[in-house]
């Protein structure tokens, strides 16, 4: 397998950061796959004189680990890591190397005093946008603690261990032989869940701030840019820095950028808004909002931050169907990433929940991977727009199904079904299956305000033209709030708008 020139090229000017000679042990048998990755590994090592090959004998075959010379470092890759595992890759060669990876001095503290042994396996899909975070992230961890490994694994390439787990979401975790995870997670995650996190009595003693943010997507990272730019003391909370955009592939109406990706974006954003120094305070969920003399914030872990001004940016997430079996089969079988989990049913049938644009588009998606797709709208007509729909009902291997109320899905380890009723007969009918990939659009993130700001029937966060809530210093921004549109341009705009209104407030106050 000859890398393409562009990739060639890449890792070319990527090889030259090297900081020490490595050695790639290779485990390989007469399979296509191990034919391609022995070409892989002769093919760096023809690259860079750092770089050593040795034949041996590993866990899995095809697969090869990435050692300092005379020390295993516990990275493995079982599979070819290109596609989406490019990165890892390349960031894999040149942390073991001896370059330093690009994590916070707290964090690579906290991974170097983890006790005990922690061998973790990943499974992942080439095509999923979402796993390069957790590959990386636990590569980071074996790199930096010798009592740690971490085992890349491709779907593709190892079908029969996929199945023998029953692993039907990427990326899925493992730690010591016992399931740890699914979907994405940054490397402040996988601390978090082994234990390892942030006290409340560290936030408890921070200072006041001037403007505190409450979410870390588009809107969150706008308004803390605008507010730090006034030179005034500016804090972030995030459940997870990034939002849904994190979870987003192709992005191609961000004006000025013909295209990009999610985490992309997302890694643009997060080293814009620490250049102005803002307080990020990541994997933070907010519990509680009180006006008093300043405005105090309650986070789950018990913590209370205070600030002159709030802007609340908390986004939205995934709507779901809310019947039998979607929470139950959730990662086994119930999918909501089409580009991440869509490779792991080729060959099966599925369904999708939802007529709207994304649902449709996912169908698209799937058409050219799965068996058959089935297509379910609770309305009479779909509502994708009509260059869509034309091009879902020139696809052989789409059923749509409009009119229909999807009841429950079935299922015993796995999702083996839907059930849906007719809503002009009342027949209710069910589609044996082997996937369910719900589409129904978003619901704002704000249960936990109760009735302490003014939402709107369906949640949303009532602002007016500055952002301003009905709280006084109190402002809202994004995908939370009643805009009209839920797009990144807009859920940045309305970020400066909420950040510009708060620093007008802190004048006038």
């Amino acid at each position: 397998m000859a890398l393409e020139a562009d990739i060639k090229a890449q890792l070319a000017q990527y090889l030259q950061m090297m900081e020490g000679d490595i050695l790639l042990k290779v485990s390989a048998g007469d399979d296509k796959v191990s034919r391609e990755v022995l070409d892989l590994v002769d093919e760096l090592a023809t690259m860079s004189s750092h770089i050593k090959v040795e034949n041996v004998k590993l866990d899995r075959t095809p697969s090869f680990s990435v050692n300092r010379i005379g020390e295993d470092t516990g990275v493995t890759f079982a599979g070819v890591p290109l596609g989406h595992e490019f990165t890892s890759l390349v960031l894999a060669l040149l942390q073991v190397s001896g370059r330093a990876p690009k994590v916070d001095q707290k964090i690579i503290d906290q991974v170097k005093n983890i006790k005990g042994e922690y061998h973790f396996e990943s499974y992942i899909s080439l095509t999923c946008h979402n796993c390069p975070d957790v590959v990386q992230a636990l590569n980071i961890m074996s790199v930096l603690n010798p009592n740690i490994t971490h085992t890349m694994i491709d779907g593709g390439a190892f079908k029969d261990e996929v199945e023998a787990k029953n692993i039907l979401a990427v990326p899925t975790v493992f730690l010591n032989g016992e399931s740890f995870g699914s979907g994405r997670m940054s490397i402040e995650e996988i601390l978090g869940k082994m234990g390892s996190e942030a006290s409340a009595s560290e936030f408890n003693e921070k200072d006041p701030f001037d403007v505190l943010v409450v979410g870390g997507g588009p809107a969150g990272a706008s308004a803390a840019i605008y507010s730090a730019r006034k030179g005034i003391r500016t804090g972030i909370v995030a459940e997870r820095f990034g939002g849904q955009v994190m979870d987003t592939l192709g992005i191609e109406n961000f004006i000025s950028v013909k295209y990009t990706e999610g985490p992309k974006l997302v890694a643009s954003l997060e080293e814009h808004v620490k250049e102005y120094g803002v307080d990020v305070m990541n994997l933070q969920r907010a519990k509680r909002l009180e006006k008093k003399d300043l405005i105090e914030l309650e986070l789950e872990n018990g913590a209370v931050l205070k600030s002159k001004t709030v802007i609340l940016s908390t986004g939205a997430r995934w709507r779901n169907i809310g019947v039998p079996g979607e929470a139950e089969f959730k990662n086994k079988g119930v999918a909501y990433c089409v580009h991440c989990d869509g490779p792991l049913f080729e060959g099966k049938d599925v369904a999708v929940v939802g007529g709207g644009n994304s649902g449709i588009e996912a169908a698209i998606d799937l058409a050219g991977i799965v068996k058959h797709v089935t297509v379910l709208e609770f309305m009479p007509e779909l509502k994708a727009d009509s260059v869509l729909q034309e091009r879902l009902y020139s696809l052989p291997n789409v059923t749509v199904l409009k009119n229909v109320q999807t009841k429950e899905i079935t299922g015993t380890d796995k999702v083996d079904g839907i059930s849906y009723v007719d809503r002009e007969t009342g027949e209710e009918k069910h589609i044996e299956l082997a996937g369910v990939f719900v589409q129904i659009g978003l619901v704002p993130n704000t249960d936990w305000l109760g009735d302490t700001i003014e939402r709107s029937r369906f949640g949303e966060i009532v602002v007016d033209k500055h952002g301003a809530t009905n709280i006084p210093g109190v402002f809202a921004a994004g995908d939370c709030t009643d805009s009209v549109y839920k797009q990144i341009i807009i859920s940045m705009g309305s970020g400066a708008t909420a950040a510009l209104g708060a620093f007008d407030y802190l004048i006038r106050n």
